[in-house]
């Protein structure tokens, strides 16, 4: 029995099997090997994360590599993620990050076409680098990561070493490579004709075995201890609550059906929980457990002091509704949401432990290692500052902060409003920078006064006559807002009828009627706040403090 050898100047040389002197080694075709190490790389990945929702949910290889980038990718590539993809920029790093892990199984494979030495140390290393991502992570921990790691090194190495052998030669062909040249002392590699058919439905299984484990794995962390604890949460009534809603509910009910609130395209008052913007840092939402949680207040305090869930739960008894931006909110964007919360004042909590003098600054962490600052002293001016455990009457949404999250009226998200809280720690401003300080964000950032133009949209094409109603909502929280004031082309500023007002700290809805004209116009808006300040006309970018600029739009009658 013979085969030919790769070279044409060797296609007349036989392989004997009698030959004592052979060194001819198999060689698998590159898609074979590349396949191989493919399979290999998402088997490895579908186990990691498999693994890693089945304890605690805790992150899984992928999300604590994607995570390692962000800490430590410069702030330029950031940016240049969020310019790019805007929200979706998590999806894609997270697809990215997939992606090249596939990628990088394709090569250890074509490395691996004589020998599998080169795919299993490849795959090694995968779990190297995902062991000290999993072990630098907040949520994680070294003896976790070492079994989640493990378990996808394991897993990957199994499935790689398997899918060669199957790619090899029969006993037959093996026994069929043996070089007849008596002195031959180099290896000759021989390609080996691979069953197609039963290479492929090997590599097809096992592909189906890590989507299967991919689906299995949010399947889980869907029925996470943290989700049925949330949906077990009975939120307190006691004091004034039952009158504060009932005053709330009023407002919101007049608004809604009055001529602001029933304008189609208009802002609602109260925004759905599942319309409330999202942004964090976070690639996979924090699944805590509130029976083994806690909220520790520390640093520069006269007695380092713990709440657990139910003692915080117990006293939730404030409800205020609260205005909330993100400091990268356009103008005219939507990353701005108002909603009703209630929670634990923070200065009770605060006065019990202690506060020592020349502690300037206060710091709250998230589990996942997330944490940002403001100075004590705003949350002693009077304004709402709540350490939440409810919104919009409901126990906090988890992938809006439960079980307990920081709401600072007037302060943009970054430097304040920090989901699934962890600790809190009185420290100085010179001491502490928050997570998005050193990558170029101002240390201190009290919301802008700002205003939208809902309706009619940009662009819109509207009917000569006709009455359109120019309407949005206006925002200054802490400050309140006492004028809208609207601006047809280069006409005269209007001012523009207010909705009902929840308070200082939420935006309101405003109103004007327009009889459209023919032609192309420019619609403007500003609004005043309670310190009678009237937002600039000079357009800035979102970083380092918050857009400034008024809301412009184009429309054709």
């Amino acid at each position: 029995m013979t085969l030919p050898g790769p070279d044409s100047d060797h296609s007349d040389t036989p392989l004997d099997i009698d030959s004592p002197h052979s060194t001819a080694a198999v060689r698998r075709p590159a898609w074979v090997a590349a396949t191989s190490g493919i399979v290999a790389a998402a088997v490895a990945l579908a186990a990691g994360e498999f693994a890693a929702a089945l304890a605690s949910p805790r992150p899984g290889p992928v999300i604590a590599v994607a995570n390692r980038i962000i800490d430590k990718a410069p702030t330029w590539f950031v940016q240049f993620g969020k310019d790019l993809f805007g929200l979706s920029d998590k999806p894609a790093l997270i697809v990215g990050t997939v992606l090249t892990s596939l990628l990088l199984g394709a090569l250890f494979g074509l490395l691996s076409r004589t020998s599998p030495r080169p795919g299993i140390i490849g795959i090694a290393l995968f779990g190297v680098v995902g062991f000290g991502a999993l072990a630098a992570d907040a949520q994680a921990g070294p003896i976790s990561a070492l079994l989640i790691a493990g378990t996808a090194v394991a897993a990957g190495i199994a499935t790689f070493c398997f899918l060669f052998a199957k790619s090899g030669p029969t006993p037959a062909q093996a026994l069929s490579m043996r070089s007849t040249e008596p002195n031959a002392e180099q290896t000759r590699a021989v390609v080996v004709p691979v069953p197609r058919r039963s290479f492929l439905g090997w590599a097809g299984t096992a592909t189906v075995v890590a989507a299967a484990g991919g689906i299995a794995s949010n399947t889980l962390r869907g029925r996470s201890a943290a989700s049925r604890a949330r949906d077990a949460v009975t939120l307190p009534v006691t004091g004034n609550q039952p009158e504060t809603l009932a005053a709330i509910e009023e407002i919101v009910t007049v608004a809604d059906a009055g001529p602001i609130g029933s304008i189609e395209g208009i802002s609602s008052i109260i925004t759905p929980n599942d319309d409330f913007y999202l942004i964090d840092t976070a690639l996979l939402t924090p699944q805590i457990d509130p029976a083994g949680w806690k909220l520790t207040i520390k640093g520069m305090v006269d007695n380092e002091i713990s709440y657990t869930y139910d003692e915080l739960l117990a006293r939730a008894t404030t409800i205020a509704p609260v205005t909330l931006s993100c400091v990268s909110n356009e103008i005219g964007g939507t990353l701005v949401g108002n909603a009703v919360w209630q929670g634990v004042p923070l200065v009770e909590l605060l006065d019990e432990a202690g506060v020592q003098s020349g502690a300037t600054q206060i710091r709250s962490a998230s589990v996942d290692g997330w944490d940002c600052g403001f100075p004590t002293e705003l949350a002693y001016d009077g304004r709402t500052a709540l350490v939440a455990v409810a919104m919009n009457g409901e126990p906090l949404p988890l992938k809006h902060g439960f079980p307990a999250r920081i709401v600072i009226a007037g302060l943009y998200g970054y430097v304040s409003a920090t989901k699934w809280l962890k600790d809190i720690e009185l420290t100085t401003m010179e001491a502490f920078d928050g997570y998005w300080i050193p990558r170029g964000w101002a240390k201190e950032a009290p919301i802008k006064t700002q205003s939208r133009i809902d309706t009619p949209k940009s662009g819109a094409r509207l009917t000569a006559g006709d009455e359109v109603p120019i309407a949005g909502v206006a925002w200054a929280p802490h400050r309140g807002i006492t004028k809208v004031e609207v601006q047809v082309d280069e006409g005269e500023w209007l001012e523009a009828e207010l909705g009902e007002s929840l308070g200082l700290n939420a935006w309101r809805q405003w109103y004007l009627p327009w009889i459209a004209t023919p032609g192309r116009h420019q619609l403007r808006v500003r609004a005043t706040d309670g310190e009678n300040v009237t937002q600039t006309e000079l357009r800035t970018a979102p970083a380092p403090d918050g857009a400034s600029g008024w809301h412009s739009i184009s429309v054709n009658v």
